[in-house]
Order: C-alpha cells, then structure tokens, then sequence
C-alpha cells in the first residue's frame, strides 16, 4: 500500500499501473469534460454534497463524522439541481421498499414516477429463455424489462432516476437507455439483504471461497488471523 498517494497527494507517489501518474495526458483530456457547463455544475453540487455529509468541518482537530444516509443525499442533491420529477426504476421483489421510497420523497414535494422491473408483462419465452431456466418451473414467468422501464421514465421526463435492485445485468441495460442522470439508492444481493459488501468485508473467513483459500493452508491461516482485526481497525 502506497501511503502518499499520487491521487490524493500533492507528490504523492503511485503503484505500477496508477492511471493518475501514467495518465497524465488522459487526465488532462478528461478535465476538459468538466469545464462543460452542465457537467461542471453537476459535479460541483455533487461535490459540494459528498462535503456537507460531515460534521463539524471547521473544528480543529477534523475528525470525520458522518451524518447522512444516502436517500438523504439523494433528496438533498435533487434539490441543489432543481430537480422536481424523479424517476424509480425497482425490482419487482422491492416493491414495498419502492412504495416507502415514493412515499418519502413526495412528502420532500418531488413529483414520483416510480415502474417495477416487470412492465409489459412479457413472457420469458420471449428472449428465448427455456422451461428449465426459470425461477419457477413449469409456472408462467415474465421477464424483466430494464429497456421498458427506461423508457417509460424516458417517456414521463424525468429529471432525476433512482435505481432500486435491479438485476446484475438487468441494471446495465437500464443504464445503457435511461437519458437522464442515474444514482443507486441499492444494488441487489439476494443473500445479504441488498448489503453487497458484506461477502467483501467477510473474504478473510465466512466468505474465504471468493479468494479459494484452501483451508488450513499457510495462505488461509494468515487470511483468518486478519480477518479478526475488527472492521473499524480494518478499514482504518
């Protein structure tokens, strides 16, 4: 691990591959983007939002202090661009959460278009999909419809979307035709209750398969004695 890093260091240095210091002529391409009008005043409020996210700023030591969840950024940058239709584009095993959500951000006065991922009601059958491959076999299945639901948002002008845990796979095709700018409100795992970083932050012993650490090899015993560091010392 490199300690002054050349992204975020005046100086700073940057492993092998650092696009940051390999970069530089890519870089400065890039930065060009973003004296674009739109562009610019888009990454200025989200700048000036990840900021606002800390307490206490002005105090001395600065120690951070985070105070906002993410659907409170989502509502506060929505404002600071004026926006006032928003779109949410939910998977249909959400719909409680994507009915709390509209319910929220109406009571913040944003006008709510809110499409689940099964719009058209269309057949599997219909994109090839075979008896074996459904959920439930043998049943009547429709598949999901990420082109359907950007298009409807596509369709009502939004100014804003929100992505509720739609497919992997599912979401890319949304992304590739929703218009307008799209943030993650959160990203599907089945397993983990929509929490995908939990494996992540458990590779070291619950979820020592991601890395294939064979057990009791010298590789899987160092992995373990890291893995009991508490997260907080971890990520620190």
């Amino acid at each position: 691990p490199i300690v002054q890093k050349a992204c975020s260091t005046e100086g700073g240095k940057g492993p092998k591959g650092c696009p940051t210091v390999n970069g530089r002529e890519l870089m400065r391409s890039v930065l060009e983007r973003y004296d674009e009008p739109q562009i610019k005043e888009f990454a200025r409020q989200a700048s000036i939002q990840e900021g606002e996210c800390y307490a206490d700023r002005g105090k001395k030591p600065f120690v951070l202090r985070p105070t906002k969840s993410r659907i409170e950024e989502i509502i506060e940058f929505a404002n600071k661009m004026g926006y006032k239709t928003l779109g949410i584009a939910f998977c249909g095993g959400v719909t409680h959460e994507a009915a709390l959500l509209t319910e929220v951000l109406e009571k913040h006065d944003f006008d709510v278009v809110a499409v689940s991922c099964k719009v058209g009601g269309i057949p599997k059958e219909r994109i090839g999909i075979q008896e074996q491959e459904k959920i439930l076999i043998g049943k009547f299945e429709t598949m999901c419809n990420p082109i359907g639901q950007a298009e409807v948002l596509n369709a009502a002008g939004t100014d804003f979307n929100i992505m509720l845990c739609l497919c992997v796979g599912h979401d890319a095709l949304f992304l590739q035709h929703i218009k307008q700018p799209t943030t993650v409100l959160a990203a599907k795992d089945r397993v983990t209750g929509h929490n995908p970083l939990a494996p992540l932050y458990t590779s070291n012993s619950y979820y020592q398969r991601l890395k294939k650490l064979e057990p009791g090899s010298e590789e899987e015993i160092r992995a373990r004695s890291v893995a009991h560091v508490p997260i907080s010392c971890a990520i620190l």
